[in-house]
């Protein structure tokens, strides 16, 4: 080809190549205004935002400021937690320039993916510090507690290679391993045999360590019971309070290798994050001890301040009052929790958390009753729902991955730049479809959303922080059957058709009372069947061949002695109002118990796996009920990040030892059952209303303005799509 001729397909190439770049650069920037309320200026200035660029995308502070410095001195960085854009300010105006011209479009490898950044100038970049928040009552955390030579000397000290459980209780779960030196620490009953002492004390080279902090008055006595946990990166320990009948006031928790964060909740719903780096000691006495849950989520990746030599060194590392985060990768962690063992019945100031002074026991309770009044619905929901979505969220979103494909067509057959939101949109599965923005009522949910980088938001389906007649769909999925009185149900409809345009559609998903439909057993009863055939039970049927009426809806709803009953899963239903159990613990049916989740195959996981987290698997049979919709992670960014891939949970969340156990390292009270590596594992309990053929068309015809456009059966689920009046009647 003739020099001159390739030159100018070159050029126009790269014509071609900026043009789509500029394109996605003012959609990332009309996407910050929408959705964060950053305002960007075509002129240039000395400061910029980076979408894809953020802690929320899995950039750390290095690999983003590395690139940042190749084109000038930078004055400040400053990364958000959780957030798809970060904020740079350059030292002059031509280095800004020079990053705008280079780094647009431009794709920064972080770890095993990669994200393309996309800059604009900003006028001005504000960072408002959070009140630094104080740690828990009688918490301590000591810093380089032993030397790196100490440290390799406890870890060495710890021999995993025994195979004499009778000598330090040695268990190799599936997923972590565990040592107990003095007193074994039975997970059967959440306690100590205090008469049966093991054979193998505390080891002699834990007794320099524990010698100083008698020393330096963290304790008065010396322990006698010692529990060494080994985590690997992506596990966690669920949020809990120390048993207090078993051991005396203080405990203290030696970290060894790789640093993690611990989060302290009060029950007032105060939260404090606290780093552990390795090498570290935490005590916990009095309040911390007694009254605060403590606990580890369980993720590969942590947002932690960023090394700062000119920050104090007794700052405690509150990951909450930083506004220099980075994220920090996870690695194998080993602790060793000492405590001394009481043998008199606690008498703390505590007593709502104290088991010895008649705090709850862990046997499970009895059974709620249907509720009489709006307070009673909303205490039954707050304790059957939202707590125990809050409990086992980090379990629960493990086996939420696959989008369903009737949700997705409804979605992809929106127009392009539809304004959507997701309504209750759990842990972001349906994150890159089309959703927006979206808000769930777990926190601990919306955390996994915040974590993958999604738009998402607390909220309660009842009343959505947005404003009237802004979307043009809406999407609720599995969530308005968690309601438990028909005013709250029809309430839940209504919001959803406030947020509507006129015009606007909404999809919305229940779990049915049918569970065969047309003579076709949904995949929920179907593997029950393959598993037990001897408990083959007659079927609610549903049939579009006898169709019934929707204004002779049959009242099903009754309750023995007016308590709700707990349905056995995967068998058909026998009432309408119920609680459905939810088993904390991998295995082929724990924690699945709805519409077929985890019904797939092996090949059907590796083919998910191979596909983007952005599009819809093909196969009906990987829906799950509670599927929850979510918000684009960075809507507009064009990111090349899989979503999901940073602080994502890994297997370790389906283990036993993602239970509420022994604390990151001891032992606890919960509201669960009791539970043990070879006992029943914790169950939580969670309401819903199934509903009946016909009954979801009814509710929503209580709706005025608004007309059911289509309903449907789909895998054990009734669903309509609703349509709001072009014009809105007064």
């Amino acid at each position: 080809m003739d020099p001159s001729v390739e030159n100018n397909v070159r050029a126009v190439r790269r014509s071609k190549e900026e043009k789509k770049v500029l394109k996605r650069q003012i959609k990332a920037s009309h996407t910050l205004l929408k959705h964060e309320g950053i305002s960007t200026t075509s002129q240039p200035t000395k400061s910029l935002v980076v979408a894809n660029g953020g802690l929320g995308n899995g950039v750390s502070r290095e690999e983003l400021s590395a690139v940042l410095k190749e084109m000038g001195e930078l004055e400040t960085l400053i990364m958000h937690p959780h957030k798809p854009y970060a904020f740079v300010t350059y030292r002059s105006e031509e280095c800004a320039r020079k990053a705008h011209v280079h780094l647009n479009g431009e794709k920064l490898q972080c770890g095993g993916n990669s994200v393309t950044l996309y800059l604009s100038f900003v006028d001005s970049v504000t960072c408002e510090e959070e009140a630094s928040v104080p740690l828990p009552e009688g918490l301590v955390l000591v810093e380089d507690f032993v030397s790196p030579e100490e440290e390799a000397q406890l870890l060495a000290a710890i021999d995993w290679s025994s195979a004499n459980d009778d000598i330090t209780a040695q268990k190799a779960l599936k997923h972590r391993r565990v040592k107990h030196y003095g007193f074994e620490f039975r997970y059967d009953n959440n306690n100590v045999d205090k008469d049966k002492p093991l054979p193998a004390g505390i080891p002699q080279e834990c007794l320099p360590a524990l010698e100083l902090c008698v020393r330096n008055k963290h304790i008065n006595i010396m322990p006698d019971q010692l529990t060494v946990n080994q985590y690997e990166s992506g596990q966690g320990i669920p949020p809990h309070v120390d048993t207090h009948s078993a051991f005396e006031d203080t405990i203290m928790s030696l970290s060894l290798g790789a640093q993690t964060v611990m989060e302290f909740r009060h029950p007032d719903g105060r939260l404090v994050p606290v780093v552990l780096p390795g090498r570290s000691l935490l005590v916990m006495k009095g309040e911390s001890r007694y009254l605060w849950t403590h606990g580890i989520t369980p993720r590969k990746f942590d947002t932690v301040p960023a090394c700062d030599p000119q920050s104090p060194a007794l700052t405690p590392p509150d990951v909450r009052t930083h506004s220099n985060l980075t994220l920090s990768k996870r690695g194998t962690r080993t602790s060793l929790t000492f405590r001394k063992i009481r043998h008199e019945p606690c008498r703390c100031a505590f007593p709502s958390a104290c088991d010895s002074q008649g705090a709850p026991s862990t046997s499970p309770p009895s059974p709620p009753s249907l509720p009489r009044c709006h307070d009673d619905a909303a205490q039954l929901e707050e304790e059957y729902v939202h707590r125990v979505y809050d409990a086992i969220a980090s379990h629960f979103s493990s086996t939420r991955h696959s989008p369903w494909p009737q949700v997705c067509h409804f979605l992809s057959s929106l127009p392009p730049g539809s304004v959507l939101a997701d309504v209750g949109c759990g842990n972001g599965k349906y994150l890159g479809v089309s959703t927006e923005v979206g808000c769930d009522r777990s926190s601990a949910l919306i955390q996994i959303c915040a974590e993958r980088g999604f738009q998402a938001f607390v909220s309660d389906a009842l009343s959505v922080p947005l404003r009237s007649a802004t979307c043009d769909a809406c999407i609720s999925i599995a969530v308005i059957h968690h309601f438990s009185t028909q005013e709250r149900r029809l309430a839940a409809v209504r919001e959803l058709v406030r947020l509507l345009k006129p015009g606007g559609r909404a999809l919305i998903y229940v779990w049915a009372f049918e569970q065969e439909y047309n003579k076709q057993r949904s995949k929920y009863l179907k593997e029950q069947n393959k598993e037990h055939p001897e408990n083959h039970s007659p079927i609610n049927k549903a049939s579009e061949d006898s169709h019934r009426p929707v204004d002779n809806i049959q009242d099903v709803s009754k309750v023995t002695d007016g308590k709700l009953s707990v349905h056995t899963n995967r068998t058909s239903f026998n009432t309408q109002d119920l609680l459905v159990p939810w088993h904390l613990k991998e295995g082929k049916r724990q924690g699945e118990e709805e519409s077929g989740e985890g019904v797939k195959k092996e090949k059907r996981k590796e083919k998910s796996k191979k596909s983007s987290g952005n599009s819809c698997s093909a196969d009906s049979s990987s829906s799950s009920t509670r599927s929850d919709c979510n918000p684009d992670p960075c809507p507009g960014f064009d990111s090349n990040m899989t979503p999901g891939s940073v602080q994502e949970t890994s297997d370790a969340t389906h283990s036993p030892d993602s239970k509420p156990s022994p604390s990151d390292d001891s032992a606890h009270n919960t509201t669960s059952a009791p539970k043990s590596e070879s006992s029943p594992v914790p169950v939580f309990h969670r309401y819903y209303h199934v509903f009946q053929q016909g009954e979801l068309e009814l509710l929503c015809g209580q709706v005025a303005g608004v007309k059911v456009q289509s309903s449907y059966h789909d895998q054990g689920n009734w669903c309509v799509i609703l349509e709001k009046d072009s014009i809105e009647m007064n």
